[in-house]
């Protein structure tokens, strides 16, 4: 009940209520103060400023007695300890106008930090929702559904085409493609055989397979990347107010000063006075009012900064690691080589041809000739014969040419030769990352057609501008050693580190932070999430990325704009500069208030506006972060 009532006065719409109130008190103050005949607040029976003690003092008492009895040691003192005994201070001596301004000045600090710093909780969930609820068990010959929860270890299971697979498992029959994007981010299908390894929330796209389940439960691939996301977010430690970083000795000190005060002038107000003076409220709202400005600037820019601590860390960043596939890369596959055999065949008549044998296939490949043919506006020619052998190609039958598409394997087969010339055209590339498609016309090799992701065009700029800012980078992909050393070399990125799952991100992430780098991870896919979490500070690709992805990382590129990273760092910097020139001038105004108090030039309420002066510079200061050019 003490909690919620907190927090309600500490909300939004009572601080404004506390402000309305402390406004009404203010007036008859400064008419006090300049020589004016003082004014009658006649429609009030009290004092106005005490709705403002009421409203923000109360959560100001609670913030500091709840860490004196729960915070260790040392932290026990705090900035809201020192701006409690000196509302209690203003109060004692009647000037409830100062006490009312401290207060009030801690709850603005408050609620600016509170909306700098509220993180999206809703990737884990979604996360969850991705894990298979039931399974199709094979027992005693018969076909049952089965809650995933009471699959076992050795249990067989089906799985048909389109569905889930509930369990980490090894193939024991049949052959198909994985769309293992989940786990490894790889925009291609993997195609599986007897006794290859399939794992669980992964989608069997084409054949049916049996397997038998080695994981299960808890173990399974896709409940340990729940935990890993999980574990990390439990890693992430809250930000700490800088007032409270330096509330240990500031405490003692002004209370030093004030009963100094007191003993050398025989005068209560002046010590009330250095209390009200020595308040860091402007000290409080140097970091918010920054982080708030530098917010609404990376915004303008279509990056989205969920939490200050994320803004902070990213100008200490000197390693960032990337995925590559929808980050460094679009994530989609299109058609990048066209390469006939035969001379009687030009590069569109192949492409039209293929695509007229794809034209009824399901796989991702053979779409996206389909796709290139269509934006080519090539007219395709039905085929009057179609089949599709899952993890090998088609065939087809196109005016009465029998045609063959699929991989090296599935032309050998079917009795078309693969000499030099294709072996050396099909290992070139190999080595550029590409997917190949060969096609045949009975028993000849007519051509080959290339697939490839395709590269980000800032993505080479962009790995130059962080490397002139001294920033170390590394690619963690979950695709080949080929394909990733292909994109690395495409964009200057010499450390490579491919074939990697889950969990092995997380691994490579800690290994550089053993190393004492600070890292920040960018990426796009739900296999990214939980080295998103681990790395000090993480950014998502916010247009193509997944929504777990997002909502794991710190910051998100609303634009998939990578180019943007180098100005992240940036503005890092220049906020963590502007905060630490905003406390420095902060400390500065409260010296020169408290030589001022102790010459008894001060009182509590001029004091106080003093006091209110120097936050509002800071505020102002931090408020060209917004406007200021950092590319």
């Amino acid at each position: 009940m003490l909690k919620k009532a907190n927090d309600f006065l500490a909300g939004l719409p009572m601080t404004i209520v506390a402000g309305v109130f402390l406004l009404l008190d203010l007036v008859p103050h400064l008419v006090e103060e300049f020589g004016g005949t003082p004014i009658q607040l006649n429609f009030l029976p009290f004092d106005p400023a005490w709705i403002t003690i009421i409203i923000s003092g109360i959560p100001l008492l609670y913030l500091a007695v709840w860490r004196i009895i729960y915070n260790p040691g040392i932290s026990k003192i705090s900035s809201a300890l020192l701006i409690t005994i000196a509302m209690f201070a203003a109060i004692a001596i009647g000037d409830l106008f100062a006490a009312g301004e401290v207060a009030f000045i801690m709850a603005i600090g408050a609620i600016l930090e509170e909306m700098t710093t509220n993180r999206a909780k809703k990737g884990l969930k979604k996360l969850i929702s991705l894990a298979p609820t039931q399974g199709r068990r094979l027992k005693d010959g018969k076909e049952e559904m089965i809650p995933a929860a009471e699959i076992r270890q050795d249990d067989v299971l089906r799985i048909l085409p389109g569905e889930t697979i509930p369990v980490d498992g090894k193939i024991l029959t049949g052959e198909t493609s994985v769309d293992q994007s989940i786990m490894t981010g790889e925009s291609l299908p993997v195609d599986k055989s007897v006794g290859d390894e399939v794992f669980c929330g992964t989608i069997n796209r084409f054949g049916s397979i049996d397997i038998t389940a080695t994981k299960v439960g808890e173990d399974s691939s896709l409940q340990k990347l729940i935990r890993m996301v999980q574990d990390a977010e439990n890693k992430q430690a809250p930000m700490q107010r800088i007032a409270d970083k330096v509330a240990s000795w500031l405490v003692p000190v002004a209370l030093l000063i004030a009963i100094g005060a007191y003993i050398g002038t025989g005068n209560i107000v002046t010590a009330v006075t250095v209390l009200v003076v020595f308040c860091p409220c402007a000290l409080v709202l140097a970091t918010p009012t920054a982080i708030m400005a530098a917010i609404g600037q990376a915004t303008k820019h279509g990056v989205i900064i969920k939490s200050g601590e994320a803004l902070e860390k990213m100008g200490k960043v000197d390693t960032i690691a990337f995925d590559k596939t929808g980050t460094l890369t679009y994530g989609r596959l299109d058609v990048s080589d066209i390469l006939p055999f035969d001379k009687n065949l030009d590069e569109m008549s192949l492409l039209a041809l293929t695509a007229s044998a794809e034209a009824k296939s399901e796989h991702p490949l053979g779409k996206a000739i389909v796709s290139c043919a269509n934006e080519k506006g090539l007219s395709l020619t039905e085929s009057s014969a179609f089949k599709m052998i899952t993890g090998k190609g088609i065939y087809a039958e196109i005016s009465g040419e029998k045609l063959f598409c699929g991989n090296e394997k599935f032309l050998k087969e079917n009795g078309v030769a693969i000499d030099n010339t294709v072996q050396t055209v099909l290992m070139k590339l190999r080595t550029q990352g590409k997917a190949s498609i060969l096609v045949a016309s009975g028993t000849r090799c007519i051509g080959v057609i290339a697939l490839s992701d395709v590269l980000r065009p800032e993505a080479k700029d962009m790995v130059s501008r962080l490397s002139s800012m001294h920033t170390r980078t590394v690619l963690l992909t979950g695709d080949n050693e080929k394909t990733a050393n292909y994109f690395a070399e495409q964009v200057g990125i010499s450390e490579v580190r491919a074939e990697l799952l889950p969990e092995e991100k997380v691994q490579s992430i800690e290994e550089l932070q053993r190393e004492n780098h600070k890292v920040c991870m960018i990426g796009d896919g739900v296999n990214d999430a939980p080295a998103l979490k681990t790395a000090e500070v993480s950014v998502a690709m916010g247009n193509m990325g997944s929504d777990i992805a997002i909502d794991a990382a710190d910051i998100a590129l609303m634009s998939d704009d990578i180019s943007k990273i180098p100005y992240l760092k940036r503005l890092s910097n220049a906020t963590v500069a502007t905060i630490k020139f905003s406390i420095t001038l902060s400390m500065c105004i409260n010296f020169v208030a408290i030589v001022l108090s102790l010459l008894q030039l001060l009182n509590p309420t001029t004091g106080a506006l003093v006091h209110n002066a120097g936050s509002c510079f800071v505020v102002l200061i931090a408020a060209l972060l917004y406007d200021r050019k950092f590319e």
